[in-house]
């Protein structure tokens, strides 16, 4: 999977919860702190599952924007929405600060490489 792409769907699948989570004072996004929640996700089945539906969902949302189909995109987003908070909070500063990281910067890509590494968990 093309590495933009999947930054792209992580962040579609960020917005609405960092919406209602963001904080004053984003955190930066850091290769540790990337590798501590792809650790957290990837040490718990349930979590792992979770991920893989976001991941799903957020290839549903392309589809419904390529239709131009708002109520699909907002039921879409709401179902992403749950899904990420429970993921826990260290996923959601994550997704938060991906915003904010410039998505050609080799921190961008190194992160991005390690979400693909987890995203080939999950399963066709």
């Amino acid at each position: 999977m093309n590495l933009k792409l999947i930054v792209g769907i992580l962040l579609i699948a960020a917005v609405p919860v960092v919406a209602q989570t963001q904080s004053p004072n984003p955190t930066k996004v850091t290769k540790a702190g990337a590798q501590k929640v792809i650790k957290i996700i990837s040490s718990d089945k349930g979590k792992t599952q979770t991920y893989c539906d976001i991941g799903k969902l957020g290839a549903q949302i392309d589809e419904a924007e390529q239709k131009k189909d708002m109520k699909k995109i907002d039921e879409l987003n709401q179902k992403m929405e749950e899904l990420a908070t429970k993921l826990g909070p260290e996923y959601v500063a994550l997704m938060d600060g991906l915003q904010d990281i410039d998505p050609d910067s080799k921190d961008a890509q190194e992160i991005g490489s390690m979400l693909e590494a987890l995203d080939k968990s999950c399963a066709k």
